[in-house]
C-alpha cells in the first residue's frame, strides 16, 4: 500500500488514502511532515546519546584503572589526577549541599512534634544554631577536629608537610585536606553540615523550657569545642581512637582501629547524648504527665501537627543520602556509592516497619498504627546504618534497621519510665540507636569491603564483624570507642548543662515558670510573636469578594 501526503503537506486528514484510492484507517492520525522531520531527529539525538554513554563506558575505565589493568598502569597522570579531584571535589559539594538541606527537615520534625505554643521558639533555635555553628567553626571548630596536634585536639597543619601556623580562622591551610585532593574549604562546608547537625538534635530534647540566651551558650559550647574537639578522637588525623590498635598507637595489642563511616557516633551519639544531659538537667515541661504517674492522662503530650513532622522525616531521608554516601568524599569509588545507598534505604525500611509493628502490638495506641513511632523508626534505622553504611550487606542493613527500630520503642518508653522530657525522641533515635550502629559493625560487616580512597576502593584488607567469621575483635574496638565517647560526652555535657542552668535570668538554662504557663507561652514571652496568629472574622469583609467590580 502506498501512502499518498496531501497538498498540505499532512498524510491525510481523518484517514489515509492507499494509491488505489480506497481509504484505509491509521494510528498516525494527522501527523504532519514536520512533526514527523522532528521525532525522526529527536530520535536520532537519542540514539547517538546512547552511543557516546556506551563509548564512555568503554573508555573511562581504562582512563581511571581497574583492579584488572592496575599492575599494568604506573598510576594516574596529572591531568587525570586533577579531572579526578575535579570529578570528587563535585561530588562532596552535592553532598555538602544535602546533608545542609536536612535542616529543612530539622526545623519540621522539631516543630511539628513540640506544641503549637513553642513553635516559634524552635525554628528560631534552629536557625540560631545553624548561623552560630558556621561562626564557630570556622573560627575554632574546624581546626580542633581535623587539624593536626595530638591524639585529644588539633590545631594546626600536617607536620611532614611543614605548614607551619595554626587553623584557626581557616588560617595557614593547605590547598586540599590531606590525600583526598580535594580542596579543604569544600571539605570544610562538608564537615560544617555534619557539625550543624549535631548541634541541630541537641534542641529537639530540650523544647519548650530552654531560654534563647540558654541555648546560645550551650550551643557555643557544643559546636565549637565538644563536638569538633571529640570528634577528633575518632576523625582526626591523629585523634587516639582513629589510630587505636596500630604500632604505638592506643590499644595496640588490640590490632584494629574504631571505625565510624559516617558518624553514628561522632555526630549522633555526640548529639544525643547531649540531648540526654539537657533533658535531665531542665527537668519536665511545666504540667508534663509521665505514664508511670497517670497510665490516663499520663504519656508524651500530643504532637500539634504530625502532617509537618512527617514531612520533616522525609527531607531528612533525603539529606541522608548526602550524609552516607558523601562521606566517601570521592566519587571514583562507584560501587561504594551504590552500596552505600542501597544499605542507607533498606536500614530505613526496616526501621521503620519494625517500630511501626511494635507500636500496634504493645503500644499505647495498640491495635492502631502509631506515626510518631513510625517516623522515629526509620530515623532510627538511618542513624544506626550510618557508621557501618559500607561495610555491611543489603541484607544485614535490614536487620540492623529492624532492630534500631525496635530499641526506638523500647528507648521511647524508658526515657519516659525515667520522667526524662524528650519531645522529639533525640535521646533514643540519636543517642541510643547512635551506639547501637557503632557496635553493629562489630556484628555486621559483611568480609567484603575494605577502605574508600580518591581513586577507588580498596578492599585489599575487608572488615568482617562477628557473624561473618570475624570474630570479637572488631566489635570490641566499637564497643571500647562507642564507650569512651559517651561516657566523656555525658559527663562535659552534664557540668555545663548544670553551670547555665545555675546562671541568674535571662541567662539560665530554663525559662521562668510563667514563661511557660503566660498567654502564649514560650513564643510569646521569647520573641513576641506566635506561628499560628489568630485570624477574627470580623476583621474581614467577604461580601467585597463577589461584588461586581471584582468579577470580569
Amino acid at each position: 500500500m502506498n501512502l499518498k501526503i496531501e497538498k498540505d503537506g499532512s498524510l491525510g486528514n481523518d484517514l489515509f488514502k492507499d494509491s488505489g484510492g480506497e481509504k484505509t484507517s491509521t494510528p498516525w492520525l494527522g501527523i504532519t511532515a514536520d512533526k514527523w522531520k522532528l521525532g525522526i531527529t529527536l530520535f536520532s539525538g537519542k540514539i547517538m546519546g546512547l552511543m557516546l554513554v556506551l563509548l564512555a563506558m568503554v573508555t573511562l575505565p581504562g582512563l581511571f584503572g581497574t583492579h584488572a589493568n592496575a599492575a599494568a598502569v604506573a598510576g594516574p597522570t596529572a591531568i587525570e589526577t586533577s579531572l579526578m579531584n575535579s570529578i570528587n571535589t563535585t561530588w562532596t559539594l552535592v553532598a555538602a549541599f544535602l546533608v545542609f538541606g536536612m535542616q529543612a527537615g530539622f526545623v519540621m520534625l522539631e516543630a511539628g512534634f513540640a506544641r503549637t505554643r513553642e513553635t516559634v521558639n524552635v525554628l528560631m533555635e534552629c536557625i540560631f544554631d545553624t548561623c552560630l555553628c558556621g561562626i564557630l567553626f570556622w573560627a575554632v571548630g574546624y581546626a580542633f577536629m581535623f587539624g593536626w596536634g595530638n591524639g585529644f585536639i588539633g590545631w594546626h597543619g600536617d607536620p611532614a608537610g611543614k605548614i607551619a601556623g595554626s587553623w584557626f580562622f581557616l588560617s595557614n591551610i593547605p590547598e586540599t585536606y590531606g590525600a583526598t585532593g580535594i580542596p579543604i574549604l569544600a571539605h570544610w562546608i562538608f564537615q560544617y553540615a555534619f557539625a550543624d547537625t549535631c548541634s541541630t538534635i541537641v534542641s529537639g530534647a530540650m523544647i519548650g523550657r530552654t531560654s534563647f540566651r540558654g541555648d546560645i551558650l550551650y550551643s557555643i559550647g557544643i559546636t565549637g569545642f565538644i563536638y569538633p574537639i571529640i570528634g577528633h578522637w575518632a576523625w582526626g588525623p591523629d585523634g587516639f581512637l582513629a589510630l587505636m590498635g596500630s604500632k604505638g598507637g592506643f590499644f595496640e595489642s588490640l590490632g584494629t582501629g574504631f571505625r565510624d563511616f559516617a558518624g553514628s557516633t561522632v555526630v549522633h551519639t555526640i548529639g544525643g547524648i547531649a540531648s540526654l544531659a539537657g533533658a535531665i538537667v531542665l527537668g519536665p515541661r511545666f504540667g508534663r504527665i509521665f505514664a508511670r504517674d497517670d497510665k490516663e492522662k499520663g504519656g508524651m503530650p500530643p504532637a500539634h501537627n504530625l502532617t509537618l513532622a512527617a514531612i520533616g522525616g522525609f527531607i531528612l531521608w533525603f539529606g541522608w543520602y548526602g550524609f552516607n554516601p558523601g562521606s566517601t568524599l570521592n566519587a571514583m569509588d562507584m560501587q561504594g556509592i551504590g552500596r552505600v545507598a542501597a544499605n542507607t534505604t533498606l536500614a530505613a525500611c526496616g526501621g521503620g516497619m519494625a517500630a511501626m509493628f511494635i507500636a500496634l502490638w504493645f503500644g499505647p495506641t495498640k491495635g492502631k498504627f502509631d506515626l510518631g513511632y513510625t517516623i522515629n523508626g526509620f530515623l532510627a534505622g538511618l542513624v544506626a546504618i550510618t557508621a557501618s553504611c559500607y561495610w555491611v550487606s543489603p541484607g544485614g542493613s535490614i536487620i540492623l534497621g529492624m532492630v534500631a527500630g525496635v530499641l526506638t520503642y523500647i528507648g521511647m518508653n524508658v526515657v519516659e519510665w525515667f520522667r526524662i522530657d524528650d519531645p522529639v525522641g533525640a535521646v533514643t533515635v540519636h543517642g541510643i540507636n547512635g551506639i547501637w550502629g557503632t557496635l553493629s559493625i562489630g556484628f555486621f560487616a559483611c568480609g567484603k569491603y575494605g577502605f574508600t580512597s580518591p581513586v577507588g576502593a580498596d578492599n585489599t584488607a575487608p572488615v568482617a564483624g562477628l557473624f561473618y567469621g570475624g570474630g570479637f575483635q572488631v566489635l570490641e574496638a566499637q564497643l571500647i570507642g562507642s564507650a569512651i565517647v559517651t561516657g566523656a560526652v555525658f559527663a562535659v555535657c552534664m557540668v555545663m548543662m548544670f553551670i547555665i542552668m545555675k546562671l541568674p535570668h535571662p541567662w539560665s538554662l530554663r525559662v521562668p515558670i510563667e514563661a511557660e504557663t503566660g498567654p502564649g507561652g514560650l513564643d510569646m514571652f521569647e520573641h513576641g510573636t506566635s506561628a499560628y496568629p489568630e485570624i477574627v472574622d470580623e476583621d474581614i469583609d467577604l461580601s467585597k469578594l463577589s461584588a461586581p467590580e471584582l468579577v470580569k
